[in-house]
């Protein structure tokens, strides 16, 4: 069973940067696509970022396109998001989740797509 752990979150200024990382481990893992979601107080839970188990293929959320980026190391066990020009709208609880991806460049954005999900990790962005 794929188990994640996520980590890097904290408190930050409007503007500053932040890189989360999630690590991965268990079975046939390197064949995992990936993604990142995030739950604000009161909110659902939101789409972030999307990554292939190759890791070519990526995509964002319109509202952290352009700031975001999401990238696997080349062994594939460990997931990023690097966080730039972070605003207070930024500010959830941030989970990344795996799921057994069908080809090499497939990404997914539902939730329900998901099989495997980390503990989470508090991003807080004051103004």
């Amino acid at each position: 069973q794929v188990q994640l752990v996520e980590s890097g979150g904290g408190l930050v200024q409007a503007g500053d940067s932040l890189k989360l990382s999630c690590a991965a481990s268990g079975p046939t893992f390197s064949r995992n696509a990936m993604g990142w979601f995030r739950q604000a107080p009161g909110k659902e839970r939101e789409f972030v970022a999307a990554i292939s188990w190759s890791g070519v293929n990526t995509y964002y959320a319109d509202s952290v396109k352009g700031r975001f980026t999401i990238s696997r190391d080349t062994a594939g066990n460990t997931v990023y998001l690097q966080m730039n020009s972070l605003k207070p709208e930024d500010t959830a609880v941030y989970y990344c989740a795996a799921t057994y991806a069908s080809s090499s460049s497939s990404w997914y954005r539902q939730a329900h797509e998901y099989h495997y999900w980390g503990q989470g990790t508090q991003v807080t962005v004051s103004s």
